[in-house]
């Protein structure tokens, strides 16, 4: 078997998309340390971390493929149907378009441009050459590197990564996904990038044999009990408190410093782009852009959303609907059918009954980006009310009578608190047999309903399925690692449990 080869012979492929080449870089050099695996290839997104990957000297990668080098290419391809029939056979989900349809670039232009900017920036038969022009190559790449292993991130979030992601499992590589579970410091290696199959598979084992695995389910009693005492979000930067949710929080921008080191920024920006840099890649965003975007944005946070929010109402029933940030592959990979979030408000709020009102609140991240108008299509639903975003989630959970959610964590953490939970999309912690899965619109009604009069949850299922993901999971702050250690050893060092968890999903021996 593959992942049984010997250490001498194991090469690994890594998906090294923005801050994560970094990470994933520092993971190779911890296997190679360790584990003494000599071998690395990886798929690159962007050119910055090319540049980086070629001129260390740390490791040797094999082959490094970058995906703004293939995009250059597809203005000079010509179209071929009878191609992309047949990777439509061979690939297809069913069809091919899903490839396309949780690109935030090929479908509005982002991160190029900024939310809520959402004009495609390709015709049709551009996005088929771009898209024949990626399958080719990285069909090509994984033939010529054979690797035995592939690790990726659960930000699937372009054309290009998911196609790599569904090949290599066509072509019978083992794939790791790295995923973040919604737990502090617990991510999840996962042979699937939304469920967890081996987790799934031993939690009704266990449940059927009325087996508690040691110390597992002591640790995950615990998880959920200090959750209950003290309920924050998994990582700091998604609270209210750490980010602007008020007006006076986002108009900082006007402060002498601040607007100094935005001019600062801006020059340099305009500098690197104009001046210094070499190519200018797809995922660039030009300085003027980058002025009419942030220009704009400011210009909302001025103007606000005053007069908009709604107090919560002591005693009243209520039904808790938590916004998420988008464009996310939560939403585009997860969901791909409820990427329009204002209609499933519109849904929502028909199936209520007649004593119910709909809460909606804003997810932290996207109040500086949301446009007023989004908020006052929101305030057209008669039984909804807008929550003011400095509101906690969690506060509302513990409120609501039930959390109704595309793919969010807050349900996860709903669970947590006991509260009946209605997902929309694909999420891991939908295997849970009390959390209900809405496939279509027209059974939310009846979802709802049942969920408001019969709500069930099970203590002992919740114990026993969170102490089945601990031993696929490695206890480490992953986000921070990613978004804000600087540090490149720290964050090395932060990252060992990671490694030590690939490691034994791969099958290789630690050097003693």
């Amino acid at each position: 078997m593959r992942h049984l080869l010997s250490v001498s012979t194991m090469k690994i492929c890594f998906f090294l998309h923005r801050q994560f080449a970094h990470i994933g870089h520092n993971l190779a050099k911890l296997l190679s340390e360790e584990y003494g695996v000599r071998e690395f290839c990886g798929y690159v997104q962007l050119r910055s971390s090319y540049d980086f990957l070629t001129s260390q000297k740390d490791i040797m990668y094999t082959g490094l493929l970058l995906d703004e080098d293939l995009h250059e290419k597809f203005s000079s391809e010509k179209v071929d149907m009878e191609y992309l029939k047949g990777l439509e056979r061979d690939y297809g989900i069913p069809n091919l378009f899903a490839y396309v349809a949780i690109d935030r670039i090929l479908t509005c232009n982002q991160s190029a441009r900024e939310y809520p900017y959402n004009t495609p920036p390709y015709s049709y038969e551009d996005t088929l050459k771009i898209l024949q022009v990626k399958a080719k190559a990285l069909s090509a790449f994984l033939k010529k590197e054979k690797p035995d292993a592939l690790v990726v991130s659960q930000a699937l979030s372009g054309t290009g990564n998911f196609l790599l992601y569904n090949m290599a499992k066509k072509m019978g590589i083992p794939v790791w996904s790295i995923n973040m579970t919604g737990m502090k410091h617990t991510s999840v290696l996962s042979d699937h990038h939304i469920r967890f199959p081996s987790l799934e598979k031993k939690y009704r084992e266990n449940i059927a044999s009325n087996v508690r695995p040691e110390p597992y389910y002591s640790e995950a009693k615990k998880i959920i009990e200090d959750f209950r005492k003290t309920p924050e979000p998994y990582y700091a930067k998604l609270s209210p408190s750490e980010q602007p949710v008020k007006r006076g929080t986002q108009l900082r921008f006007l402060s002498p410093v601040n607007f100094a080191n935005s001019i600062s920024f801006f020059v340099k920006m305009f500098y690197r782009y104009y001046v210094t840099s070499k190519h200018r890649d797809y995922t660039m965003v030009s300085p003027l852009n980058y002025v009419r975007d942030h220009a704009r944005r400011k210009i909302r946070n001025l103007i606000g959303a005053r007069g908009l929010y709604d107090n919560i109402v002591e005693g009243e029933k209520f039904v808790f609907f938590p916004l998420q940030t988008e464009p996310e592959s939560s939403l585009n990979l997860w969901a791909p059918f409820k990427t329009n979030q204002l209609e499933v408000i519109r849904q929502i709020s028909k199936s209520l009954p007649i004593e119910y009102r709909l809460y909606v609140k804003e997810h932290p991240l996207m109040v500086q980006y949301r446009p007023r108008a989004f908020y006052k299509e929101i305030k057209k639903n008669l039984n909804v009310a807008l929550i003011d975003p400095a509101v906690r989630g969690t506060e509302l959970v513990e409120r609501a009578k039930l959390l109704v959610t595309i793919t969010g964590t807050l349900g996860l953490e709903a669970t947590f608190l006991k509260k009946p939970v209605i997902v929309m999309g694909n999420i891991w912690y939908d295997a849970l047999s009390f959390i209900k899965k809405c496939p279509a619109p027209e059974e939310l009604p009846y979802l709802i309903k049942e969920q408001l009069e019969h709500p069930t949850y099970n203590e002992e299922e919740l114990v026993h399925f969170i102490a089945a993901l601990l031993p696929e999971s490695a206890h480490l702050d992953f986000p921070q690692l990613w978004e804000e250690e600087m540090d490149k050893e720290k964050q090395k060092e932060g990252l060992r449990p990671l490694a030590a968890l690939i490691a034994k999903k791969i099958g290789l021996q630690k050097f003693t």
